[in-house]
């Protein structure tokens, strides 16, 4: 996969090292002569471009027309919404991500600016914090589908409402996967008839209300005044 990526900070160029190690044709764009110096002792030669990446004669230098991903990375969130503007519009690339510097800028990053993923670092820390209250002990191993859905995992305690019930008399979300039971350290195929027990692992693949409602179902008893 050829990706480019314009912006040669932290994230840029963190980004670039982890595509690379991963055998992925890379060009980072960068014009910041301190920047360059830096990325320069840490990426190969061939991978940095140097240019302004809000200049269509760069991006076509550095090889636009042929990229299928492009990341725009800068500090600048106008420069990141210029640069997938000019990725879709003139280059066709099939797919951009952009970096929001900040949050206030959000609802700019969206198909206006041909902006198929807006990364924005508050907005994840948010959901993240809202997910984990919600879910109590249940532990998100995988997001699947942009985050739309979830393999999570959570470990059965005594007292669950699941315990001692067949999976098809448990009323699970409609958007729930029961995938996989690990019991006493053996993978347990999950049928209609299974019965939870304490101490079963599960693994399930469910969006984000499906999480919470399995979340009711596997949680142990609550306790008053610590006891």
């Amino acid at each position: 996969m050829f990706v480019i990526i314009t912006g040669g900070g932290r994230t840029g160029a963190q980004l670039a090292r982890i595509l690379v190690s991963e055998n992925h044709q890379v060009r980072l764009i960068e014009s910041r002569p301190e920047i360059l110096e830096h990325i320069h002792r840490e990426l190969p030669t061939e991978v940095i471009f140097e240019g302004n990446p809000i200049d269509p004669n760069v991006l076509e230098a550095a090889g636009a027309s042929k990229a299928e991903v492009l990341a725009a990375c800068t500090p600048d969130d106008e420069a990141n919404l210029i640069i997938c503007f000019l990725a879709r519009n003139r280059f066709k690339i099939p797919r951009t991500i952009a970096r929001i510097n900040n949050p206030r800028n959000a609802w700019l990053f969206d198909d206006t600016f041909h902006v198929d993923v807006a990364v924005n670092q508050a907005a994840i820390m948010a959901s993240i914090i809202e997910e984990e209250m919600s879910m109590g002990d249940m532990m998100t191993l995988l997001k699947l589908r942009r985050g739309n859905y979830s393999l999570v995992e959570e470990k059965i305690p005594e007292g669950a409402p699941a315990l001692g019930k067949p999976i098809m008399e448990l009323s699970f979300p409609e958007r729930c996967v029961i995938a996989a039971i690990i019991r006493h350290g053996e993978v347990v195929v999950p049928r209609g008839s299974t019965v939870f027990e304490a101490g079963d692992e599960v693994l399930a693949v469910t969006d984000a209300d499906g999480a919470v409602q399995l979340a009711k179902l596997f949680a142990g008893p609550r306790k008053i005044n610590g006891r």
